[in-house]
């Protein structure tokens, strides 16, 4: 009897010890979640199969230089190629920047993503040192004619913050460190100097296609 209960109890024991085990191996692993959150704002259907990321700033002086050329080439391909944009605010050197992509994510949420990325762009040295640009970026929103309301809370909800993360970490696993970083068919480039540069890689990138 003293036997039987001695094994019962070593079993417990292993078995408790086991559970233990595999749980904290699960709590310890590095969770993918991230990857499912990650923005999917995309402009063109890609006819060509090629697809051109830029992970961005919106407070960037350098990505506001390269806002009008990234706008030639959308207009040049369209639908040839699809122009992807993520997140990738540098918080410890732009002070709006996380405001301002909360602010383009908000408009997303309204089906305004394009149109609200293209006016923080444009308007960038109007808020980007400014202590306070919440008032500007929600009268960005009304000139849209999007639901103020809907977009003050789309603006500070959690969930908005997590997609931008999500986006941030992404770049920063990639080894990615400033902006604009572009990444053409998965491959990083070297920030092209001007639209013709573009088009020279663009044009590579869909002859490889078609071989």
């Amino acid at each position: 009897m003293s036997n039987r209960f001695t094994l019962v109890v070593i079993a417990l024991i292993i078995g408790f010890a086991g559970i233990f085990w595999a749980t904290k191996k699960k709590a310890d692993a590095p969770s993918n979640s991230n990857s499912s959150q990650l923005t999917e704002h995309k402009y063109g259907t890609g006819t060509s199969g090629v697809t051109l990321i830029e992970y961005g700033d919106f407070a960037c002086p350098a990505c506001y230089q390269y806002f009008p050329i990234v706008e030639q080439v959308r207009e040049k391909y369209k639908e040839q190629i699809t122009f992807q944009f993520r997140h990738f605010p540098l918080l410890e050197i732009h002070q709006n920047a996380l405001l301002a992509a909360r602010a383009a994510e908000a408009a997303g949420n309204q089906g305004k993503f394009w149109e609200m990325y293209a006016q923080l762009y444009q308007t960038q040295p109007n808020w980007k040192d400014s202590n306070n640009p919440q008032p500007l970026f929600e009268q960005y929103a009304q000139q849209l004619r999007l639901d103020s309301q809907k977009f003050v809370t789309d603006l500070k909800s959690d969930q908005t913050n997590s997609i931008i993360q999500a986006d941030r970490n992404d770049a920063k696993a990639r080894g990615f460190s400033g902006t604009p970083t572009f990444v053409l068919d998965g491959k990083k480039i070297e920030s092209p100097r001007d639209a013709e540069s573009f088009y020279k890689l663009i044009e590579d990138a869909i002859a490889a296609k078609k071989k």
